[in-house]
């Protein structure tokens, strides 16, 4: 496409570090001459676990391959990197292995970087004083927090705007490495910093963050191109068999989004009313005509996770037509047998069945409500405040199941066909999101603490 001379153009190469996506597709464009490269690294999406247990939902491997590839570009091209979500949630632990593979990559190729590396961790402290002065107000669909919510969550982070990453470049780092972030910041700030527009640059951050799923045929696995002028942007997949449409960059400006016109971030919200989309070229879309609302007052979305218990699993399928008809019959009878069997039970317990082929995916909400499946896919689960008492009632409801006697049977060596020996699993720690609110700061960079480094 037509390069004009005052634009900053923005290399995604992947919707999240360890994702991967194809060399051809990032050389082409290394080719272009980005003037930063800019990655999202994890996301609230996996659910708590990841963020109360401190792993990554990424592999190693798959990251430092990521990493490698980034690192080596940028430090040849001599252009800065920002990675936001590090380690998949962004508490400390996640950003500390993020930084072990960073520090592996940089020693195996030789390369020497100034970095910048931004903390999202909360301390418990800080969020408690902000609790006393009633600055926690709650973000749907959460209720009003607690102290207990504090107290139970093993990590609390904040999800930091532009701030944190303009003052890592402020300080002259080459590459910044932050905790939890707010997803389109990763990729405006370096424009933002150098006086580009601040609407356009986190509406172009918006779309860059999932690099080509706003392309059609869409993909998290490849590149994406983003190129900042004065009074507008345009987006360019970065592989051939892919084309930007004005359908599918509109479409994903309306994705992950409460109000089609708005979408709140730190410190204000973008207003999308006035927002245009052209089609440059085959492949190339410009958007033009998206504002900033900046809030009176500035809040930062915080997210906190703790244990709840223990689950195991029991996966097993059916294929009867009298059962499948006869399931949710039977279910609710296997229900009375477990409690029946269990009512001295000091812990209390948490038994489900998901039903894949029927309603598995949408629950209540299926549409299908009178659909006839010919065969069914039953999980058991079983959570409990121990892992032990999680087996005994994932284990019963299932023998339970595998050997109900219902109306019509005909077959009786048993109901269930289990695809696993053994056919119970132990699943392990279970983590709720306890912390999903917004809290009052004086400051953008209150919550967030940076250091440099010499990588």
């Amino acid at each position: 496409m037509l390069v004009e001379e005052k634009e900053m153009r923005v290399l995604s190469p992947t919707a999240i570090l360890g994702y991967g996506f194809p060399l051809d597709s990032f050389r082409r464009g290394i080719a272009k001459g980005p003037h930063v490269i800019a990655v999202d690294a994890g996301s609230i999406d996996p659910g708590p676990y990841y963020l109360g247990s401190g792993n990554s939902f990424t592999d190693y491997k798959a990251v430092k391959r990521d990493l490698e590839v980034i690192l080596t570009s940028c430090y040849d091209l001599g252009i800065p990197l920002v990675i936001g979500t590090a380690g998949g949630s962004g508490a400390n632990m996640h950003l500390n292995w993020c930084l072990e593979i960073i520090r592996e990559v940089v020693r195996e190729n030789k390369l020497s970087f100034k970095a910048a590396i931004v903390e999202a961790e909360i301390p418990r402290n800080r969020l408690l004083k902000k609790l006393e002065l009633g600055k926690i107000k709650k973000l749907f669909p959460h209720e009003e927090i607690t102290l207990g919510d504090l107290e139970q969550s093993t990590a609390i982070v904040g999800q930091m705007g532009i701030e944190p990453f303009i003052k890592a470049f402020e300080f002259g780092a080459d590459i910044i490495i932050a905790g939890r972030a707010y997803d389109p910041a990763v990729f405006a700030c370096y424009p933002i910093f150098k006086g580009y527009d601040k609407a356009l640059s986190l509406h172009m951050g918006k779309i860059l963050e999932c690099a080509c799923i706003a392309a059609t045929p869409g993909s998290g696995s490849d590149c994406m191109m983003g190129y900042i002028r004065k009074d507008h942007f345009c987006l360019e997949p970065l592989n051939e068999t892919r084309r930007c449409t004005t359908t599918s960059v509109a479409a994903h400006t309306m994705y992950e989004k409460s109000n089609p016109y708005l979408l709140p971030g730190p410190g204000g919200a973008l207003d999308l009313r006035f927002t245009s989309f052209e089609q440059v070229n085959e492949g190339v879309v410009k958007v033009k005509g998206s504002k900033y609302i900046t809030s009176n007052q500035y809040t930062v979305k915080i997210e906190g996770a703790g244990l709840i218990g223990y689950r195991a699993l029991s996966i097993a399928g059916a294929r009867d037509p009298i059962f499948i008809g006869n399931v949710q019959e039977i279910i609710l009878e296997v229900k009375k047998r477990v409690e029946d069997n269990f009512q001295d039970l000091i812990d209390p317990y948490f038994l489900t069945f998901r039903l894949y082929g029927r309603d598995g995916v949408m629950g209540a909400m299926e549409p299908l409500k009178n659909y006839a499946c010919h065969e069914l896919g039953i999980v058991i689960e079983a959570v409990s405040k121990s892992q032990e008492i999680a087996n005994t009632i994932c284990s019963f409801a299932r023998s339970t199941m595998m050997h109900y006697g219902y109306p019509k049977r005909i077959a009786t060596a048993g109901n269930l066909a289990f695809p696993f020996s053994p056919s119970d699993l132990e699943a392990g720690k279970v983590y709720k999101f306890l912390i999903h609110h917004l809290v009052e700061v004086d400051d953008p960079m209150e919550l967030f603490k940076i250091r440099i480094a010499q990588i």
